[in-house]
């Protein structure tokens, strides 16, 4: 392997992306854009759902009841209403996703002892969102319901309250989350959105910086040179690799400075398993070039083949564990899944290369089969 002939080759091409502006763009802005669109667009917090209260008691216990929901911050109080017939097209037309019942001598069924029903009407359209609110409904009144008790017990057997609400509720759930403590849904999109976005720029700048000499005819200079193959596809890679290694450094300073996700991990380790991911997502491109002519086609397949299994099949929505058994098999055929318990892991967990050394090797096993794929499949001579 001759490098001047390399060397050539590289600074041609690095020439060349400075030249066309919207291909510069497309290097260095586009992977920024993609992140910060993403990364403040999806979010699976569930908070602030709004609701509207029908009360038809309107005593001290019915108003003590709704503040539970008022004073909280997942709950965005948006009125009350005269009837029932008023909450369906509130509901209708999403003005709110829950509305509250509270029927009528809810104050005097309590107070004798008798046990009441406070409805709650629920917008389904959205099944996560649905089930999340229900699981907020149901803790706060779990808490009236103790809360409630352990007063009477205090006030009729003359006891402390913390000895009756030990005696309502014997056994307490104490959660303890570890690794994104906060639950903030931006901290693991963010550190999984640098997953996306590598999976996309280097293969769709790979394709078309090969696909873009075929269009141009500028190819048939390669044919007839003294280049050889291996010396033409790494002299089209290392501008790709550097760039897609300054994009690394930039995504990883926005995901901790603009979204405030810490890094726990190794900074050493995750830069090489980026590098090894870059190059593995780099191979995905050179195996399109090599299916089609024109710049166009070649953005259209590279979209196919890199968004979509790096939104659907590498976890970032759906966790692997809950996917079905063909789409489970599916998830660990391609890169994204194996860089993304990478993300994950040295920004969230602060692991190392003991613990993701599966995952890297895979990453490696994945990039060595495509650009020998893409190597043995290249060749001077123009196809017929």
């Amino acid at each position: 392997m001759n490098f001047s002939r390399v060397w050539a080759v590289t600074y041609k091409e690095w020439r060349e992306i400075f030249r066309d502006r919207l291909f510069f763009a497309m290097s260095f802005v586009l992977p920024v854009g993609i992140f910060l669109v993403l990364g403040f667009g999806i979010s699976f917090d569930v908070e602030k759902i709004s609701f509207a209260v029908l009360d038809q008691d309107q005593s001290a216990l019915s108003r003590d009841f709704l503040h539970r929901f008022i004073d909280s911050r997942y709950f965005d109080y948006k009125g009350h209403v005269n009837s029932d017939r008023e909450l369906m097209p509130l509901l209708a037309h999403s003005d709110i996703r829950f509305a509250l019942i509270i029927p009528p001598r809810f104050l005097e069924q309590l107070t004798s002892g008798q046990a009441t029903s406070v409805q709650s009407l629920i917008d389904g359209v959205f099944p996560y969102r649905a089930e999340v609110a229900k699981a907020y409904l149901t803790a706060i009144i779990a808490d009236f319901n103790a809360q409630s008790l352990a007063a009477y017990w205090a006030t009729t057997r003359a006891m402390p309250k913390p000895q009756a609400l030990a005696l309502v509720s014997p056994v307490r759930l104490v959660p303890r989350y570890l690794y994104n403590q906060a639950l903030r849904s931006q901290w693991s999109m963010s550190s999984g959105l640098m997953m996306l976005v590598l999976m996309v720029t280097p293969p769709f700048l790979t394709a078309l910086g090969v696909v873009r000499e075929k269009e141009n005819g500028s190819i048939y200079n390669i044919y007839a040179s003294t280049i050889s193959r291996s010396e033409f596809i790494l002299g089209k890679l290392l501008p790709y690799l550097l760039i897609s290694g300054i994009n690394i450094l930039v995504l990883w300073l926005l995901v901790m400075t603009v979204f405030g996700t810490p890094f726990k991990g190794d900074p050493l380790f995750y830069g090489l398993a980026s590098v090894v991911y870059i190059i593995c997502t780099a191979g995905v491109g050179l195996v399109v070039s090599l299916l089609v002519r024109t710049q166009v086609a070649a953005l259209m397949l590279t979209i196919v083949i890199s968004f979509v299994p790096a939104i659907l099949y590498s976890g970032l929505l759906v966790p692997v564990e809950s996917m079905g058994a063909i789409t489970h098999t599916e998830a660990h055929l391609f890169p994204t899944m194996y860089y993304l318990r990478i993300a994950w892991g040295s920004f969230l967990k602060g692991l190392g290369a003991t613990e993701l050394a599966f995952d890297v090797l895979a990453l490696v096993v994945y990039a060595v089969l495509l650009w020998s794929v893409g190597f043995l499949n290249f060749h001077k001579r123009p196809s017929t």
